[in-house]
């Protein structure tokens, strides 16, 4: 385990050691294992805690490229069953004549009837058209709760034809950057065209993500891979570290979403 956890952020040890439980819960009790929605970051660490083992690991978020997605751990002999992720996908209707939802609105909502975000997966909006993936636990709950967005009231209609499902497409730039260090608030002082005194504030608002995770450390040190998000100006991935010049300065490539999911 301590092999492992020096390939990761001293963060992610927890994370770390709850895939190990399951990993030792599926071999004890031989039976599959299926988590909450989990992102692409926590994804990879399942993926590297399971490693060369016996146990197979499948994931669904329902949609088309989902961005969250269940992981079913399982057995070798274990046949994959379609319904084993257990995720209904709902349409939020609502009176489109009079507001637009926008995905603050459903996020919000959906905490405010105190939903665990690692129940829902991802919300997807084409236009006018709101869709999001549940887990079948909550299923009942949410449709008995969730009944007002932005003050104003919406029906859940499950979509069962993934015809209909709503689909995203994204589109990534790469850019090149030079940067004095990795630290956070430099990074995105520069890929956000800010300055540092801004990035600060932002980072210690708690409106600054790094894989999916608040990070109000302004010195925090990014690495190749991960991924950053503010409120207001988009997601970067942080590519190639290519270097440094000759006054020391960190050559950077990075890719930027143009369409945001």
């Amino acid at each position: 385990m301590d092999s492992l956890f020096q390939h990761f952020r001293k963060d992610e040890q927890q994370f770390i050691e709850q895939v190990s439980g399951w990993m030792i819960d599926v071999e004890d009790r031989y039976t599959p294992r299926l988590t909450d929605f989990l992102d692409p970051r926590q994804r990879f660490i399942v993926q590297s805690v399971i490693g060369a083992s016996d146990i197979g690991v499948a994931v669904s978020g329902r949609f088309e490229d989902a961005e969250r997605q269940r992981v079913l751990l399982y057995p070798s002999y274990y046949e994959l069953q379609k319904d084993d992720f257990q995720i209904t996908v709902f349409e939020i209707r609502y009176p489109v004549k009079f507001i637009t939802l926008k995905h603050p609105d459903i996020l919000g909502s959906m905490m405010s009837i105190g939903l665990d975000r690692n129940k829902y997966g991802d919300i997807r909006i084409d236009g006018q058209r709101i869709q999001i993936a549940v887990a079948d636990e909550v299923k009942a709950y949410l449709q008995a709760n969730f009944t007002m967005a932005a003050k104003v009231k919406v029906q859940l209609e499950e979509v069962t034809n993934e015809l209909d499902f709503i689909k995203v497409t994204e589109e990534w730039s790469e850019e090149s950057h030079t940067v004095s260090s990795l630290r956070l608030d430099t990074v995105v002082s520069s890929i956000y065209n800010i300055s540092r005194q801004k990035a600060a504030a932002l980072i210690n608002g708690g409106k600054v993500k790094v894989n999916w995770t608040v990070q109000e450390q302004p010195s925090f040190e990014l690495n190749e891979s991960d991924i950053i998000s503010s409120r207001g100006y988009g997601r970067i991935k942080v590519g190639m570290i290519e270097g440094r010049t000759k006054k020391d300065k960190v050559r950077l490539q990075i890719g930027r979403l143009d369409t945001a999911k």
